[in-house]
């Protein structure tokens, strides 16, 4: 399989990243093949600025021949481009920086680079104008076996836009995202106003308002505030290429928020405060070992999407943290199949079928409404993202996914609005009994 093709699927699973001007540091490494950068759609006028400074080179121990400093290099690498295969075989027989069909960048070989390694100067630039477009990553190949390199350096992609030639940090599909964060942020806004007012005119009203209406207002409330750190990140990256503290107003926001999610989800689930006033031992057990894992599996997955892929392991970490995710997913469904062979088991006592069988129809749909959002969000976004990625509609999945959340808030919100007609809160806490 083609390599580089691999790893740019991998990297569509992260999502884009919340910086244009990346940092690899890569320390006493002897991979054949580094991957430096994350993918970036180019335009027509596609520019990558190069810093590199720091680089040592480690002699082999077991050999008398010295390493040549043209085995060591740069290049660029279309990821979507079959031509631009990378085999484990060629990684075995042949050195990458002689295959024509990459775009080699430089070698260690260049003066330039010479002078910083015999110390003569500090760090080395290079400008390199990208003309075909296309989804690119920079690597690193090491042709001399067995040979450790460390080096630091600072890569800046950018595509030029307007007649004055102005950077655009943001990759080929991404420039809408900010203006569709803004909107997403202000129809969130929106429902989180109205949510408020629903509640406030329901204890006016002496409406049945439960704790659990409050956490849906939190929710959704530091919801509409991951929005807007994702805007103002998006408009600020776009222009300055890192988003300059905004991503740590959007970490504190998702923090809050996955907890916030997916306890909502299991505790309306089970009937939390609307139905009984008590959580029982396993709902207690999911929930302590599940949301924190979930939380950090989620903002894990945000910090190392923004760090350099020339990590070691940096693949294999996000495949596991994205298996955590979904993991934890499928585990907030068990407390509602527990709360639905519960009912199915009070609708066959006398006395209460009629009230059990409706609370059971509701319950059902509430099961399959959350195993249609976890598969839509961790699935069919998934391969939107694959399939759109350095396209002029690479925001699309993006903007899937925020209207996947927003439906489903929305539809929790109308199902349990706080109201004596509403099929799920009407029931006193003596009508259904439920033993855990």
């Amino acid at each position: 399989m083609n390599k580089l093709l691999l790893l740019g699927l991998v990297l569509a699973a992260v999502g884009s990243a919340y910086a244009r001007i990346e940092y690899a540091h890569v320390f006493y490494d002897d991979r054949p093949l580094i991957e430096i950068t994350q993918p970036f759609g180019f335009g027509s006028r596609g520019h990558i600025d190069i810093v590199l400074r720091d680089i040592s080179i480690w002699r082999r121990h077991d050999s008398e021949d010295d390493y040549k400093l043209g085995n060591f290099g740069f290049f660029l690498a279309n990821i979507n481009s079959a031509s631009s295969s990378v085999t484990q075989e060629m990684l075995s027989q042949a050195c990458l920086l002689e295959e024509r069909d990459l775009l080699k960048l430089f070698t260690f070989a260049d003066p330039k680079v010479e002078a910083v390694i015999d110390g003569k100067a500090p760090n080395v630039t290079f400008h390199v104008e990208v003309k075909d477009g296309g989804l690119f990553s920079v690597f690193f190949a090491n042709c001399e076996q067995r040979t450790p390199v460390s080096f630091a350096m600072k890569v800046s992609a950018y595509n030029l836009v307007g007649p004055q030639g102005r950077k655009d940090y943001l990759s080929i599909g991404e420039g809408e995202l900010d203006v569709m964060y803004w909107v997403m942020f202000g129809l969130f806004a929106t429902i989180t106003a109205a949510w408020a007012t629903t509640l406030v005119r329901a204890r006016r009203t002496a409406g049945s308002v439960h704790s659990i209406h409050w956490l849906m207002l939190g929710l959704v409330a530091f919801k509409t505030l991951t929005l807007l750190a994702q805007a103002c990140m998006y408009l600020v990256i776009q222009r300055a290429g890192s988003p300059h503290g905004w991503n740590w107003v959007y970490y504190i926001a998702t923090f809050f928020r996955g907890m916030l999610f997916f306890s909502v989800i299991v505790l309306i689930g089970t009937g939390w405060s609307y139905m009984k006033a008590f959580i029982d031992d396993n709902t207690r057990k999911v929930l302590m070992v599940v949301i924190p894992l979930q939380v950090f599996a989620e903002i894990a997955i945000v910090i190392t999407g923004e760090e350099s892929p020339s990590i070691r392991d940096w693949v294999t970490w996000v495949n596991i943290l994205h298996f955590v995710d979904i993991l934890c997913c499928c585990a907030i469904l068990f407390p509602i199949v527990w709360s639905i062979k519960h009912l199915r088991d009070a609708s066959e006592t006398d006395g209460k079928a009629a009230r059990a069988l409706e609370k059971l129809q509701l319950f059902r749909q509430f099961y399959i409404l959350v195993v249609v959002f976890i598969y839509f969000t961790r699935i069919v976004v998934f391969l939107l993202r694959e399939n759109l990625a350095n396209s002029l509609y690479a925001w699309v999945a993006d903007a899937a996914y925020e209207l996947a959340y927003l439906a489903f808030y929305v539809w929790v919100g109308v199902r349990f609005a706080p109201n004596a007609n509403n099929p799920y809160t009407k029931l006193r806490q003596e009508e259904i009994e439920m033993r855990v």
